[in-house]
C-alpha cells in the first residue's frame, strides 16, 4: 500500500517538471523577450503589426505607437498590437545573441555538462551581414 503511495507521488511530480520545463518556462522567456522588445521600440523602427500590417514608427506614446503605413496614411496602434521589430539593428542583436548562446554552449561542453542549453538558431548569415 505505502509502495503504490509513493509510485504515484513520483508519478505527479515528474509530470509537473515535464510541464514547467515545456510550457511553462518557455512562455515566461517569450513573454520577457515581448516585454524588452516593445520597451526598446522608437521612432524610425520598422514594425510589422499582429495583423500583418508593416510601417514605420513615427510616434511612440505610453500605451500605444503611431504607424506610418503610406506615405499619407498613419495609424495608432496599441503597444500589444505590434508583433516584431524588423531593423537591420534587430538582425545584429539576434546574431550577438546566437553567438553568447554558443559561446555558453560551448563552456558547459567544457565542464562536460550534460543536456542541452535552450539556444535560439542564429539567423542565416547573408553577403550584406559579412560586410
Amino acid at each position: 500500500m505505502q509502495g503504490d503511495m509513493s509510485v504515484t507521488i513520483i508519478t505527479f511530480v515528474l509530470i509537473i517538471l515535464i510541464f514547467y520545463f515545456l510550457i511553462i518556462r518557455p512562455q515566461k522567456k517569450r513573454d520577457k523577450e515581448t516585454k524588452a522588445m516593445l520597451a526598446a521600440m522608437k521612432k524610425g523602427d520598422k514594425v510589422v503589426t499582429i495583423g500583418g500590417i508593416h510601417g514605420t514608427i513615427i510616434t511612440v506614446k505610453d500605451q500605444t505607437v503611431v504607424v506610418k503605413v503610406d506615405d499619407s496614411a498613419r495609424i495608432e496602434f496599441s503597444k500589444s498590437a505590434i508583433s516584431s521589430v524588423v531593423n537591420k539593428d534587430a538582425a545584429k542583436t539576434a546574431a550577438k545573441k546566437a553567438e553568447k548562446t554558443e559561446k555558453i554552449e560551448d563552456k558547459a561542453a567544457e565542464k562536460g555538462e550534460a543536456g542541452v542549453i535552450g539556444a535560439a538558431e542564429a539567423p542565416a548569415e547573408t553577403e550584406k551581414d559579412k560586410e
